[in-house]
């Protein structure tokens, strides 16, 4: 299976690295693009494909990861149309808010095409990826998923809430990192050093999180068993709610979909 990848970013080049890791694809039949090919070097010396010709990087191609910025969309589609074969080319995009009905109307309207929303822990095969399609066989859908299944956990939705998926799984990567570096500072405050407190908050993250996905538990129910009447758990957790952690989270997500929403436009 020969993918092309383009617009090496930072997804770009998680979802390569997370390929290549998981053994699905060997990095000779991965080919990056980019601008300037100084950022790829490293790459190339792994052994994957590098270029910075979009259209001639698409021709021979069976699947098509579309990963530039929103800005950058319709130059890209109208470099790389008159190389793309909607019959045996499946095109698959990651760029927030670019719908499917987007792409085809600037490339072919029979081309397969696939939205997906990873996050960028796809480098270590650990994303949340959700994907949709308007068009797109079943063959098709089971080939996307399993490529992303390689690298994480994926959930087809309908494509419009693919830019709700877009704040609540990529964005909110940089949400819980960020509630992770606060727990952390927290702790240096009640007088762990810092690299010690980081540490031990990043690991109680991911254990809270493994509770859910393991045991299909739901939050409240794992909160319950840690706290108990006139508690310390309690105390922190209603001073907490009190200045507004879970509306300021509620609020972080509208707003990072009413955002991803705005960031593309046809022009």
């Amino acid at each position: 299976m020969k993918i092309t990848i383009i617009g090496s970013g930072n997804i770009g080049l998680s979802l390569a690295n997370g390929l290549v890791k998981s053994q699905l694809c060997a990095a000779r039949e991965i080919t990056l693009t980019r601008r300037t090919l100084a950022g790829l070097t490293d790459f190339a010396k792994q052994g994957f494909k590098t270029s910075d010709n979009n259209a001639a990087a698409v021709k021979d191609a069976d699947i098509i990861v579309l990963a530039v910025l929103p800005q950058q969309v319709n130059k890209v589609l109208d470099e790389i149309r008159s190389s793309i074969n909607p019959d045996k080319q499946i095109f698959t995009s990651v760029v927030s808010g670019v719908t499917c009905k987007n792409i085809k109307e600037k490339l072919y309207d029979n081309l397969q095409v696939v939205r997906v929303m990873p996050n960028t822990s796809i480098a270590i095969q650990q994303s949340m990826t959700c994907f949709a399609t308007d068009n797109a066989s079943a063959e098709s859908l089971k080939i996307v998923k399993e490529i992303f299944d390689t690298v994480g956990m994926t959930i087809q939705i309908n494509e419009e809430l693919m830019t709700s998926a877009t704040a609540l799984c990529a964005c909110g990567i940089a949400f819980f990192l960020r509630s992770i570096r606060a727990a952390s500072q927290g702790g240096v405050e009640v007088g762990f050093h810092a690299k010690d407190a980081l540490m031990m908050a990043a690991q109680t993250a991911k254990g809270a999180a493994d509770l859910l996905l393991q045991l299909a538990s739901h939050p409240e129910k794992e909160i319950d068993k840690v706290t108990s009447p006139k508690g310390c758990t309690i105390a922190g957790l209603n001073e907490m709610e009190h200045n507004g952690f879970s509306s300021a989270m509620i609020k972080g997500i509208k707003t990072s979909a009413k955002i991803a929403g705005e960031l593309y436009t046809k022009e």
